[in-house]
């Protein structure tokens, strides 16, 4: 099975699970996508790697439109699912992948993505047709969960990532995010870095981590160094804390 077909079926068949999850369907992250996009009147957005929706729903109330775009199907249903309940009619759907973008140049005023990023096959073509489908002018805000500069923590949050989620490719660094956007072309800067709560048995559940890989992560938190431990803030029963980081460009 290739990645992009990966991550299709490992998303299809958990998409009502992330449009329920507290970890993505609430945080302050959303609000500060939603402010920015009604600071732009009539803006038209792509939310690439739109998940279960919730920067889609987030923003458009403030947008003219929004596409939320993603790979797996069954995700893409579960936002139109959810868009109608909301009331919602200026978001539509469209299936793809993030490296080659069905979307002519200059459409957007915006394009956004929330939590997808690592999982994207190849970031710096994706990149590259961001660049293209935005207006001239055109911002961009991504907010991902970020690499750690230290590379003992790095290689541990990253392991325990593929573990529980066999499409995952790389939490990118901040420095690693600032180059893959300005070889893209553009100016870009962190603009926030904030911590999340993750509570273990929901992690995996909501993925359908198999039970040899649970154990393999619960082994590996247990068998790892105290300065990752405590970086980290792992309990015993497995949770943690996660970085996350806001990207934005133009």
């Amino acid at each position: 099975m290739k990645h992009h077909d990966q991550v299709a079926d490992a998303f299809g068949s958990t998409a009502a699970a992330y449009l329920t999850s507290p970890t993505h369907a609430t945080g302050a992250d959303l609000r500060t996508l939603a402010e920015a996009i009604a600071g732009t009147p009539g803006a038209s957005v792509l939310d690439m790697g739109c998940g279960a929706g919730h920067a889609s729903f987030a923003v458009a109330p403030h947008a003219k439109e929004v596409i939320a775009y993603d790979i797996a199907a069954p995700m893409l249903a579960t936002v139109e699912g959810a868009t109608k309940e909301r009331g919602l009619a200026n978001i539509r759907t469209q299936q793809g992948a993030a490296e080659k973008l069905p979307f002519d140049d200059h459409t957007f005023d915006w394009v956004i993505s929330r939590m997808s990023a690592h999982h994207w096959h190849d970031v710096a073509p994706a990149l590259a047709e961001v660049r293209r489908v935005l207006k001239p002018g055109g911002k961009v805000l991504f907010i991902d969960i970020a690499g750690i500069d230290h590379p003992l923590l790095d290689t541990h949050i990253q392991a325990i990532e593929l573990l529980r989620d066999g499409s995952h490719i790389r939490d990118y660094r901040e420095d690693e995010w600032i180059a893959m956007f300005e070889a893209a072309g553009f100016e870009a800067s962190i603009r926030e870095r904030w911590r999340i709560d993750i509570e273990f048995s929901s992690w995996v559940a909501r993925m359908r981590t198999p039970e040899p890989r649970v154990v393999a992560i619960q082994s590996l938190w247990r068998g790892s160094p105290d300065e990752v431990r405590q970086y980290f803030d792992v309990k015993e029963d497995g949770s943690f804390k996660l970085d996350a980081v806001m990207i934005e460009a133009g």
